[in-house]
């Protein structure tokens, strides 16, 4: 009898330590992401000592945890820890940072990656914090751009990836995609990230492109060999370029074309 009082005493330490208010009260949420197809993601929490703690961790080590990494299996959805212990130092989760990748090709170098990311506190000033509905769901959104460039004097086409914040209406910002919460607030909660991708695919920078119906077509330069080939004003002077997949294009997306001819 004397073991059990002790172990129920250890448990509720534990739980004041951890700032737990509510006996039995979830310690962890869930990260769903709402992403365009060819898309995946990879997250990483970082912690910090809870509050009223002035315990450190030397080095800072094993104050993040990750998910999805290259070394694990994919899961299509992540069960984060609000608090976690590391040298004796009670933490709470202070930060999540989601790298959303894009692919598009078969090979290991066809993808490309912006990211999005949350903040996480003791208390917020409720203008800051993030909402839920009824059923304990909680979103925020982003819109993903693909920009498309040539590398290579074979003039391969690479697409890169940039992600902003965007609001419930629609309206981009500048930023990348961002919200905040609270501890309370996460607890045993669902966070989903939606990702809309945008309409059209954009040149990775400009006066390299031309417009012309079904696509773009790439201008020349001074020949392949020029890795920037800027128009400069020639507008009727352009170059085929090669797909991921050994397709010789004169257009871009509009490409119907399998031609022999080497660019």
């Amino acid at each position: 009898m004397r073991f059990v009082f002790q172990g129920l005493s250890l448990g509720g330490c534990l739980s004041l330590i951890l700032g737990c208010s509510v006996v039995g009260k979830p310690e962890t949420f869930t990260f769903v992401p709402d992403f365009p197809p060819d898309f995946t993601y990879d997250l990483t929490a970082t912690y910090v000592p809870a509050k009223g703690q002035t315990c450190t961790v030397p080095g800072g080590k094993d104050t993040q945890l990750g998910f999805n990494k290259i070394y694990m299996d994919y899961e299509a959805t992540s069960e984060i820890p609000l608090y976690r212990t590391v040298s004796d130092c009670p933490l709470a989760l202070n930060h999540v940072e989601i790298k959303i990748t894009g692919i598009f090709g078969p090979g290991r170098s066809n993808s490309s990656y912006d990211f999005a990311s949350f903040a996480v506190r003791p208390e917020l000033l409720e203008r800051h914090m993030g909402t839920f509905n009824a059923d304990g769901a909680g979103e925020f959104f982003g819109e993903c751009q693909w920009a498309f460039r040539t590398v290579g004097p074979k003039r391969y086409l690479i697409k890169l990836l940039t992600c902003k914040k965007m609001d419930v209406q629609g309206n981009v910002a500048r930023s990348r995609p961002f919200t905040a919460y609270t501890l309370t607030q996460l607890s045993g909660k669902t966070v989903r990230l939606k990702i809309k991708l945008a309409d059209e695919e954009k040149p990775g920078w400009g006066d390299t492109w031309v417009q012309v119906p079904g696509g773009w077509k790439r201008c020349m330069g001074k020949g392949f060999e020029d890795q920037r080939g800027y128009c400069n004003g020639n507008y009727k002077d352009f170059s085929t370029f090669r797909m991921v997949d050994e397709r010789v294009c004169t257009i871009y997306p509009g490409c119907t074309e399998n031609k022999d001819t080497n660019p």
